[in-house]
């Protein structure tokens, strides 16, 4: 595998400047990336929660007698 490189660009000069990465560097990248993952877990979570808690109630809804359009009206 190859090491991960960084582009610089020197607005002012114009000069571009490719180099691979540092270990400090990668190892913050890796750190970024699993705190994403999690992030991500967690926000996939709770959509899930949020979409069966939504799913529940309308069931209850339905259960009292309302019919599908009653129930997307007080959705609304």
């Amino acid at each position: 595998m190859t090491t991960p490189t960084a582009i610089e660009m020197n607005c002012t000069t114009g000069e571009v400047t490719e180099r691979e990465l540092t270990a400090a560097e990668i190892a913050q990248r890796e750190a970024d990336a699993a705190a994403y993952a999690v992030r991500k877990a967690e926000e996939d979570a709770a959509a899930e929660a949020a979409a069966a808690a939504k799913a529940s109630g309308q069931a209850k809804l339905a259960a009292l007698g309302l019919t599908a359009d009653e129930i997307a009206a007080l959705s609304k």
